[in-house]
């Protein structure tokens, strides 16, 4: 009996110690929380992540609209495809949604504000998202960090304003447009007084290269559609050369920009290396923009204007998501139909080897774009904007692409004008309800009548058409909230 009675006084004694040993463990108060904090420095909407002395903000829209009479979403003009054929085919009404999220985060440091910035879309568009999955698009994704800019983020070629003036529609062309971000390293330097400088090396492949025919492969199938040859682009080499002097002012901006722009070929035989290729040459772009502030119209309001010129860069004046190449199909009294052919490269050559190919002739356009912008009051604003281009082929462009015309005045010059006004409502504070029409007039210079194939894409039959400039009017209805 004493062994057992010793053997339980043992057990409880050890179990005491076991329990007050567990007790000592556990914590007398539970650790405070710790809230997320407010980080004040860099603006409304930042906060601490917790634990770090990295500052957050979380952005972004929704956004929904819809085209009239349109080739495409946001108010695009019905000047290619089956839209400018004004065919059966096309979907003259355009609806988009859109989600865009955003993610900026900022932490300061001995070398100055390192920051991350994230831009994503997501949407599902009449014609091109068939699925429910819709389609997703990375507008931005760089790092910033003591003047330079390692990423996709906008071209340091562009205004602040990038294709808008004041304008929803994206196919105000007459200049710049790489409003989704271009990939780039850039630096920039701050002077004082508002003046900076940057320098950047910019991918041409997503915005910046244009057609660069070789008109040995033109057809007549393809001329109808405002396609002059075999698109013969090599593969990127060297990214544009970018720099750009700005001034910001409380009176507004001032800034000048410049571009160099590699034109390179592929073989003229585009299946046989030993068939050679042209040499390589450099095109070119300048800008010109202004922006003014504080006008006697009535607070808020601003003009913001661009100037540029190219040769043998077209997308610099063209925009970034136009097409390169227009067709517009009209009524006529004495053909089939009526006929504007247009088409903007960024350079021409000729040949089907060494023994006849032709270098590069680069292509000549310069444009203007630019907006009014009026607040009528807190709740209510208007736009009047407006854009003007023109494409000019040299002698040897135009003798080459007019090798083959037979029956009618050829000349691959071209203008185009555009005109257009946007209103706003702001019913309360980050919602906006707009409505924008704009008129699209494509002045070509070909005259006469041609005897064109059937052209398939656009369900045209083979006829006689006459060559005439085309119109076209485009609205656009949007509904965005602001987050």
């Amino acid at each position: 009996m004493r062994v057992i009675k010793r053997l339980a006084l043992g057990s409880a004694a050890a179990m005491l110690t076991a329990v007050g040993a567990q007790a000592a463990d556990l914590p007398m108060k539970a650790k405070a929380v710790e809230y997320v904090k407010v980080c004040s420095v860099y603006g409304a909407g930042f906060y601490y992540i917790p634990g770090t002395d990295t500052c957050i903000k979380l952005g972004g829209y929704l956004r929904a609209d819809a085209t009239f009479n349109g080739s495409g979403a946001y108010n695009a003009p019905a000047w290619n495809g089956t839209s400018g054929a004004k065919s059966r085919l096309a979907n003259s009404t355009i609806f988009r949604s859109r989600q865009d999220i955003n993610l900026d985060t900022r932490t300061a440091t001995e070398y100055g504000v390192v920051r991350t910035y994230f831009d994503a879309t997501f949407n599902w568009t009449t014609g091109s998202d068939s699925t429910a999955g819709g389609s997703l698009g990375v507008y931005y994704a760089f790092i910033q960090f003591a003047g330079f800019t390692f990423g996709k983020a906008v071209s340091q070629f562009d205004t602040p304003w990038t294709g808008y003036p004041g304008n929803n529609t994206s196919f105000l062309i007459g200049g710049y447009d790489d409003v989704t971000g271009i990939n780039q390293v850039a630096y920039t330097a701050e002077f004082g007084n508002g003046v900076s400088g940057s320098i950047s090396l910019e991918d041409q492949s997503s915005y910046l290269q244009s057609a660069l025919y070789n008109t040995s492969g033109l057809t007549a199938a393809g001329f109808a559609t405002g396609v002059y040859g075999t698109n013969s682009y090599a593969g990127t080499q060297i990214p544009d050369i970018v720099g750009k002097i700005r001034v910001d002012q409380a009176w507004g901006l001032f800034q000048v920009s410049a571009a160099a722009h590699q034109v390179r070929a592929s073989y003229y035989n585009t299946a046989l290396e030993t068939s050679g290729h042209p040499s390589d040459t450099w095109g070119y772009a300048v800008q010109g923009a202004i922006s003014l502030k504080n006008l006697p119209t009535g607070p808020g309001d601003s003009i913001n204007f661009t100037a540029t010129y190219s040769n043998g860069a077209t997308r610099y004046v063209l925009g970034g998501v136009s097409p390169n190449s227009f067709a517009m199909y009209g009524s006529s009294g004495s053909a089939y139909q009526s006929i504007a052919i247009a088409s903007a490269a960024d350079g021409v050559f000729a040949g089907t080897d060494v023994s006849n190919g032709t270098g590069i002739s680069k292509t000549n356009a310069w444009g203007i774009r630019g907006a009014f912008n009026h607040n009528w009051n807190p709740f209510w604003s208007t736009s009047l904007f407006g854009s003007y281009t023109s494409i000019d082929y040299n002698g040897t462009a135009t003798a080459q692409i007019c090798a083959t015309a037979v029956g009618f005045t050829c000349n691959p010059d071209f203008r185009m004008s555009q005109i257009g006004t946007v209103t706003r409502w702001t019913p309360v504070k980050n919602l906006t309800f707009s409505g924008e029409v704009m008129y699209t007039y494509l002045d070509q210079s070909y005259s006469g009548f041609i005897s064109l194939p059937a052209v398939s894409s656009a369900s045209k039959p083979a006829a006689t058409y006459e060559f005439k400039d085309q119109g076209t009017w485009t609205g656009n209805l949007r509904v965005q909230r602001t987050f």
